[in-house]
């Protein structure tokens, strides 16, 4: 790659590896510091009557928040990114950008906090909801006059399922709708939404960004500046910004992004294939292996298959031997870390989501999803070897 032109290295054209390593050097202080400090202030003095430094207040601005927006903006190939408490404060501030009467199409597989977010919440204010499978069904009979966004997640949360990005953005602009599109399973170290048409991409920071479960946040990155100037009016009117200590963890988590992802991504594809082996496996679902029907898709879109991986096993018990004798592997709810995660979405991430849903989307009490970590991938097998013969011991 060519660099003459790349004084500061925070050209565009950078790979994503080095994009993860840089800061917005605009933004740093007299100092140079690296690892760039945490303005744990609420407050910010004035120079004199009339003037500012450029930041009043934190629930406004803070420069710890500041870098991290400009980072996340950076990696995501957009104007601007702004950081909330959580991935559903993000969530619902897109929420706030419509009126009552307003249609969305949102995909029928999403996070469960998600549809509890528009089934309990958003059509209390007045916002109408249809759902569908965005990776295969046609939308175009759903939109009606008053739909004004398209809302979905690739890979969708379990299921995995991968919608065409530029096919369903084509069907976005031709309507006049916008597209939200949750990227928080790929990262913006695999996958761009915004160069295939996205508006708005939205992130739960808890997960692959931050990287280490030890803080919660959320991103929207957005490229119109008419859509920027509307969602920071929210933004700071609501209050639901990212405090200093939390925007330097997940700035801290970042700069291990890539190699975390690559590594997590390398033992996802080697479980998923050991997965398959097992005779009490029934379905494992992964859009790195080539028999998923999104896989032509994701090699398009995206730079990698990420590391999560839904596998469905033959019993119910089964399952429950599996979640009682995890120990390497961890069964808690969440992703993105360094460890090993098991997840059940019944009683877990989907627990709100009706029981109808649920079956029609294929999740039942037999799915368990994984979010894989980076552990040693020998490790890892040994331990599915181990809690696999106790639940066939359990089942004789």
């Amino acid at each position: 790659m060519d660099c003459s032109g790349c004084n500061k290295c925070t050209d565009v054209n950078c790979s994503i590896d080095t994009k993860c390593q840089q800061l917005d050097r605009s933004l740093m202080d007299q100092w140079g510091a690296i690892s760039f400090p945490i303005y744990q202030t609420a407050t910010f003095a004035h120079p004199g009557l009339g003037e500012s430094t450029g930041y009043d207040y934190t629930r406004m601005q803070n420069p710890t928040r500041q870098q991290l927006e400009s980072i996340v903006a950076y990696l995501e190939n957009g104007k601007d990114a702004m950081a909330f408490s959580s991935g559903m404060a993000a969530i619902a501030a897109v929420m706030e950008l419509f009126r009552p009467g307003d249609h969305f199409i949102v995909d029928s597989d999403l996070y469960g906090g998600s549809i509890r977010l528009f089934n309990e919440i958003s059509k209390k204010n007045g916002l109408t909801y249809s759902s569908a499978n965005l990776s295969s069904d046609d939308i175009t009979p759903l939109i009606n006059e008053k739909t004004r966004a398209i809302y979905l997640e690739t890979p969708t949360n379990p299921m995995m399922n991968v919608t065409d990005l530029e096919k369903i953005s084509k069907v976005a602009k031709e309507n006049g709708l916008l597209l939200v599109v949750d990227n928080t399973f790929l990262s913006p170290y695999f996958q761009n939404p915004l160069d295939f048409g996205a508006d708005i991409v939205v992130h739960s920071g808890t997960k692959f960004l931050g990287g280490h479960h030890d803080t919660i946040g959320g991103f929207l990155v957005v490229k119109d500046e008419e859509l920027d100037e509307k969602l920071r009016f929210i933004y700071k009117t609501t209050g639901a910004g990212l405090s200093p200590f939390d925007s330097w963890l997940i700035l801290r988590g970042i700069r291990t992004l890539a190699v975390r992802l690559e590594r997590a991504q390398q033992n996802a594809m080697a479980i998923a294939k050991f997965l398959q082996t097992n005779e009490h496996v029934t379905k494992v679902i992964y859009p790195g292996l080539k028999e998923h029907p999104g896989y032509e898709i994701m090699k398009k879109q995206a730079r990698g298959f990420g590391a999560m991986v839904t596998f469905e096993v033959d019993s119910v018990e089964f399952a429950h031997s599996i979640l009682n004798n995890v120990q390497l592997i961890y069964f808690a709810e969440s992703l993105g870390g360094t460890e090993t995660l098991i997840t059940y979405p019944v009683t877990q991430t989907h627990a709100d989501v009706p029981k109808d849903v649920l079956a029609k989307n294929g999740i039942n009490d037999r799915t368990l999803r994984l979010s894989v970590g980076i552990e040693g991938i020998a490790d890892l097998i040994c331990e599915f070897n181990r809690v696999f013969a106790i639940a066939e011991k359990e089942k004789k």
